[in-house]
C-alpha cells in the first residue's frame, strides 16, 4: 500500500495542473481507474469513476493546484504573470516554474525581481508586490518568446519541483500536496475497495478550479447528485514554530484530520460522529479539526441540491500554497484507511440516518 502511495503521489505532484488546465492529473485519474468502473466527465473538465448500487457516496479530491498565467510579455522577453489561486508573495522569489505552451511543451523559468542591490534601504525589508515580479525564461525579446519558445498570453504556469524523499523516514517534500493527496486517496481508495462489498454506489471524482472558488464542485454536485460527500484534502499543518503545540490540530504524524467546521461548511454532525466511531473501531489515528479560515469543496457540496451531508478528511501538509510542502506519508495512509472504512459503513440505513430530522 505504501509503495503504491509513493508512486502515485510522485506522478500526481509532479503533474502540471493549475485551475482550468487540469489535463495532466485528469489523465492519471483515467489511466488508473478506467478498468475499475464507468468513467465520465462533466463539461467543466471534472472526471468521475463509478461502480456499485445503493446510496451514492462521492469521494472527491480537486485536481488543480495554485499557479499562474502569463499576463504580458515584455519587449525584452520577460513574462509578467497573474496568480491563479492564493499565493503568499514571500514564497515566490527565486523559485523555478514551468510555463506550459498550447502545444504541450514546458518552458523552465525563474521568478525574479529587481535585485536588492539596486533597491533603496527602505524597500529592501518590504515584501515585493506581486506586480513587481516577473519570470525569466532566458529569452531576449517578445518575438523569441512567442516564435522560439511558443509561449503566448494566457498560458498556464506551475511550480517546477520534484517529489523528494527527505532524510526523516516517511517524510516527503513536493509541490501541490494540496491537493494531490486528495486525488491519490480517491484513486487508491476506489482501487482497494474493488473486492469489498460496499453497500453503496461509489463515485470517485476529481473536481476542477477549487482553488479559485470551489467552482468545479458545483458541476460535480449537479452531475453526481450524491447522498453523501467525502471531501479528501491536503490542509495546512499547524505544528511548526509559531503555533502553540497544545492547540495543534494538524500535526505531521498525528493521523488523518477529520474536519468538523471551517468558514465554508459545518460538517454533518452525524457523519462526523460516524467517522470518529469508524476510526476508533478500526484503530485509525485521527485528529479532530475546527478551522476559522480556509475552505474546501465541502463548502459547495453541503449546500447543493437539497443539501448533501459532507465531511472533509485530510492529510496535513506543512507550507501548502508554496513550492515545497511536507507530509508524513503515514497520515496519508491513515486517510486511505478511514476513507475505505467509512465508505463501507455508508449503507442505505446509515445514509438515511444522516438526515433523519423528523
Amino acid at each position: 500500500m505504501k509503495d503504491k502511495a509513493i508512486s502515485l503521489l510522485k506522478r500526481l505532484t509532479e503533474a502540471h495542473s493549475v485551475p482550468g488546465y487540469e489535463a495532466e492529473v485528469r489523465d492519471i485519474f483515467v489511466a488508473e481507474l478506467e478498468s475499475e468502473g464507468k468513467v465520465s466527465a462533466d463539461k467543466m473538465g471534472g472526471v468521475y469513476c463509478e461502480r456499485g448500487e445503493g446510496p451514492t457516496v462521492l469521494l472527491a479530491g480537486h485536481m488543480d493546484e495554485v499557479g499562474f498565467r502569463v499576463q504580458h510579455i515584455t519587449a525584452d522577453g520577460f513574462l509578467k504573470f497573474l496568480p491563479v489561486g492564493g499565493w503568499w508573495t514571500h514564497t515566490l522569489l527565486s523559485q523555478r516554474v514551468e510555463v506550459m505552451t498550447r502545444e504541450g511543451g514546458k518552458v523552465l523559468g525563474v521568478i525574479a525581481s529587481k535585485p536588492p542591490h539596486f533597491l533603496p534601504e527602505s524597500e529592501r525589508s518590504k515584501v515585493m508586490a506581486l506586480g513587481a515580479l516577473f519570470i525569466d525564461i532566458g529569452a531576449q525579446s517578445r518575438e523569441e518568446v512567442e516564435r522560439i519558445f511558443g509561449i503566448r498570453i494566457g498560458d498556464p504556469i506551475a511550480p517546477a519541483v520534484p517529489f523528494t524523499a527527505m532524510q526523516k523516514e516517511d517524510y516527503y517534500m513536493a509541490k501541490a500536496f494540496d491537493n494531490r493527496v486528495g486525488m491519490a486517496c480517491a484513486i487508491q481508495t476506489f482501487q482497494e475497495l474493488a473486492g469489498e462489498q460496499a453497500a453503496c454506489k461509489l463515485v470517485a471524482a476529481g473536481t476542477v478550479q477549487e482553488e479559485v472558488g470551489l467552482r468545479g464542485a458545483k458541476a460535480a454536485a449537479e452531475k453526481v447528485r450524491p447522498d453523501v460527500a467525502i471531501v479528501l484534502e491536503g490542509p495546512p499543518a499547524d505544528d511548526a514554530p509559531g503555533f502553540p503545540k497544545s492547540e495543534s490540530q494538524g500535526k505531521l504524524g498525528g493521523g488523518v484530520q477529520i474536519r468538523m467546521q471551517d468558514p465554508t461548511a459545518i460538517m454533518n454532525p452525524a457523519l462526523v460522529d460516524l467517522a470518529i466511531e469508524v476510526a476508533e473501531r478500526e484503530g485509525i489515528r485521527y485528529q479532530l479539526t475546527m478551522r476559522n479560515s480556509g475552505g474546501t469543496d465541502a463548502g459547495t457540496f453541503n449546500q447543493a441540491n437539497e443539501g448533501v451531508p459532507s465531511i472533509v478528511l485530510g492529510t496535513p501538509a506543512r507550507y501548502i500554497h508554496s513550492h515545497n510542502a511536507i507530509i508524513d506519508i503515514n497520515d496519508y495512509l491513515e486517510m486511505v484507511r478511514l476513507s475505505k472504512a467509512l465508505v463501507c459503513a455508508l449503507g442505505a440505513d446509515a445514509v438515511a440516518g444522516l438526515t433523519d430530522y423528523l
